[in-house]
């Protein structure tokens, strides 16, 4: 067995760690360094690198995998928000000639969950999950991620998907007239433009600005100081402004509504699981009930999605988890068996 150096690079944290391939649930030795200070990402690896052979003189990668917040097509990648490109070959070269994969970032958390162990998924209701069923990611965070994970050749296979920019489609009449107030700041209205930080905002504002609730000089003065996301949902979850909680209520049920949306679309027998850096922190709202209603309010299907399970990944690094899987099946290595929830 060798070791994989993963990677899952952001524009505010880039995050460096070896992998046992033995062990891929967790990293044998990791660090985070902030993205900005660093004029290229080869900086940050020869630092990792130097470090880690310091620690694990014996770890010497035997391939790379990297997962990267923007869109990626081959193996030259210009980050979103960062001024790097990032050189497939190039670091390659400081491997000496190991083999060096670089997906995206959500493909890479899809990645990791068929090797989730149970203790790393919270679930919110449904039953249990189909054995090789297909399976269906989101996560909300600074945008809306979606992929799907279907069983195919003796392995699950990773499809990306940029569903998050679909059309949002209100169900009733508080949401239509949020769709109308967003059209008119937006002109179209993703889900993305809700199920997100800045999309958690726009609910306040259209419930402040269009609804009549009124916002409290506390709230507002913290949102100078703070960003707005955060303190929306600290409020919502202790319940301490109506404003807040309501704006948070109506994120979980469109939340639940979407996921439902591509487990239908997928018939993700093997379970929907929400990634990204919002679900955790809104855990216990979301187990409130209006993620699920959202979920099963499907009409003639609600049966069926009454049994799709959900999860909540707990998993504190399941980007770089799953880059080191993706590129252990690029190095052609044999299939890691997956771990039923």
């Amino acid at each position: 067995m060798g070791t994989i150096l993963a990677g899952d690079i952001g524009g505010t944290n880039t995050r460096l760690a070896l992998f046992d391939e033995a062990r891929l649930t967790a990293p044998a030795f990791m660090r985070v360094y902030a993205s900005g200070d660093y004029e290229s990402f080869l900086r940050i690896v020869d630092g990792f690198l130097e470090e880690a052979r310091q620690a694990m003189p014996e770890a010497e990668p035997t391939c790379a995998g990297f997962g990267v917040a923007g869109p990626v097509d081959g193996a030259i990648v210009k980050l979103t928000n960062l001024p790097w490109v990032m050189d497939g070959d190039a670091v390659r070269e400081r491997l000496v000639g190991q083999p060096v994969t670089i997906v995206n970032d959500f493909t890479a958390i899809c990645h990791a969950v068929p090797h989730l162990e149970p203790r790393q998924l919270h679930q919110i209701g449904g039953g249990k999950p189909a054995a090789q069923g297909t399976m269906a990611v989101l996560g909300a965070g600074t945008g809306l991620g979606e992929g799907f994970i279907v069983w195919h050749g003796g392995a699950y296979q990773v499809i990306p998907s940029e569903g998050g920019h679909a059309d949002f489609a209100p169900r009733n009449a508080l949401e239509i007239r949020a769709l109308e107030y967003l059209t008119e700041k937006y002109r179209r209205v993703s889900y993305e433009r809700i199920l997100s930080g800045p999309g958690l905002v726009n609910l306040y504002e259209f419930f402040r600005d269009r609804e009549g609730m009124a916002e409290a000089p506390a709230v507002r003065e913290e949102m100078r100081h703070e960003s707005a996301p955060p303190v929306i949902s600290r409020h919502g979850m202790a319940r301490s402004d109506p404003l807040c909680e309501r704006a948070l209520e109506l994120f979980c049920t469109i939340y639940g509504a979407e996921a439902g949306n591509l487990a239908l679309k997928l018939l993700a027998r093997g379970g929907v699981y929400l990634a990204g850096g919002i679900a955790t922190k809104i855990l216990p709202m979301l187990e409130a009930g209006g993620f699920r209603h959202g979920f099963e309010s499907k009409g003639r299907y609600r049966d069926f999605l009454e049994s799709v399970p959900t999860y909540v990944i707990t998993h504190e690094q399941p980007g770089l988890m799953g880059a080191a899987i993706a590129a252990r099946i690029q190095s052609g290595a044999e299939p890691a068996p997956p771990v039923q929830p």
